[in-house]
């Protein structure tokens, strides 16, 4: 009998075995492969990673503001086969599915027209408001010149603590409200004290170098020129934030790296800058000519300082609080330096430390303290302004809601 090939002799295949024969698994080594994965999705990461941000972004140019935010840059890009941030951002706007505000819980439905904002007319008042305090404060004084030094001193007092809630009611307004936190608490100390150091200060160096102040006698003279142009400056430096913060965005919108983004907002930082000296000088030489009086290096002093809170309110505006600390106290210490020096030279054994002050004061004037302070420190903050101030993180959309509105 013949038996197949390969089966035991005698033995005959039956129709059944043949069918389960061939339904057997094939042996391991000839098991399929799991098939070939294609090229892993290099954004998918990125998308779990920024979920809440992409999913609540208005659009791509905030997405794209944040991922910068968290360091990623064009290089960064690169890696996710993308040529910039702009690029890459769009791609995670378009993948990531919008958030539904009306599904989040305890959300209601949405308002039917949105908070009404403080008018520009308020706003405009708001920021005219310390100048109008500070001339009246200076008429106050004035007519109480004879009055005793207790009454001259409560006037006094009065004035700077209406100036105080003045200027707070000023930058809590508009565009000079700060919008990324309330930063240090120290920056309105040391911005509280350049400006002292501006009214008072030359009075106060002069009197230290000549062995005084002989208080009450002595009483102080404030530069009330300076002080006055210094407290009109608060509006031109709300329409000035206004045009470079809207500038910005306008330029963010148009530009397709972060190159081309620092490079356009390059010329906007040193064009808002001018254009406040140039008002800040306008607002100074009127206030001289009106009041009379005030020194020219003493002017100086005061633009250099105008420009140095400008440009720290201009940073803190836009993110960057600290480093508007940071210049204020570089202003405060270096003006600090100098009437602490005097008095240290009055102890018993020590050198003349105060020989490059009284040089300096005799040659060219108290004024030149505050003004090379100022300048040096604002001069600082553009350096540092015109290196942060150029990223997309710096110009977010502008955000619409209650949370915008300019309340005081």
């Amino acid at each position: 009998m013949t038996t197949p090939e390969g089966g035991a002799p005698g033995a005959v295949e039956t129709p059944g075995e043949a069918r389960a024969d061939r339904a057997a698994p094939p042996p391991k080594d000839a098991a399929a492969r799991p098939p070939r994965r294609g090229p892993a999705d290099p954004v998918r990461m990125l998308m779990h990673r920024h979920q809440e941000l992409c999913a609540h972004a208005v659009d791509a140019l905030e997405i794209a503001a944040g991922l910068e935010a968290h360091g990623v840059t064009d290089r960064t890009a690169a890696r996710f086969r993308h040529r910039d941030v702009f690029s890459l951002a769009e791609e995670l706007y378009a993948r990531v599915p919008r958030a539904d505000p009306a599904a989040a819980p305890g959300a209601g439905p949405p308002p039917a027209t949105a908070p009404a904002r403080r008018s520009r007319t308020v706003c405009g008042a708001l920021h005219l408001l310390p100048g109008a305090v500070c001339v009246a404060a200076a008429a106050a004084l004035a007519s109480v010149t004879t009055a005793t030094p207790a009454v001259r001193a409560a006037v006094g007092a009065s004035g700077l603590v209406l100036l105080a809630l003045a200027v707070r009611l000023g930058v809590r307004s508009g565009p000079l409200r700060l919008r990324h936190g309330t930063g240090p608490r120290t920056a309105g100390l040391w911005a509280g004290w350049t400006a002292g150091y501006a009214v008072y200060g030359d009075w106060l160096l002069g009197q230290l170098l000549a062995g005084g102040p002989d208080l009450p006698p002595a009483a102080p003279r404030a530069a009330v020129a300076p002080a006055v142009a210094l407290a009109f400056a608060l509006a031109p430096a709300a329409g000035c934030a206004h045009w470079f913060t809207v500038r910005g965005r306008r330029v963010l919108a148009a530009s397709r790296g972060l190159g081309e983004l620092a490079a356009r907002v390059r010329p906007l930082l040193l064009a808002v800058t001018l254009l406040f000296l140039g008002a800040q000088v306008a607002l100074l030489l009127g206030a001289q000519a009106v009041l009379g009086g005030g020194d020219p290096l003493a002017l100086e002093a005061a633009a250099a300082l105008g420009v140095l809170l400008f440009l720290a309110r201009l940073l803190a505006v836009h993110g960057f609080p600290e480093a508007a600390a940071a210049g204020l106290a570089t202003a405060a210490a270096l003006e600090a330096v100098a009437p602490a020096l005097v008095l240290i030279a009055r102890l018993p054994g020590v050198p003349p430390v105060d020989a490059p002050v009284a040089a300096l004061a005799t040659t060219v004037g108290p004024a030149a303290v505050p003004a090379a302070a100022c300048t040096a420190a604002a001069l600082g903050l553009l350096v540092h302004g015109l290196r942060a101030l150029t990223g997309a993180c710096a110009h977010w959309p502008a955000p619409s809601g209650p949370a915008e509105a300019h309340r005081p």
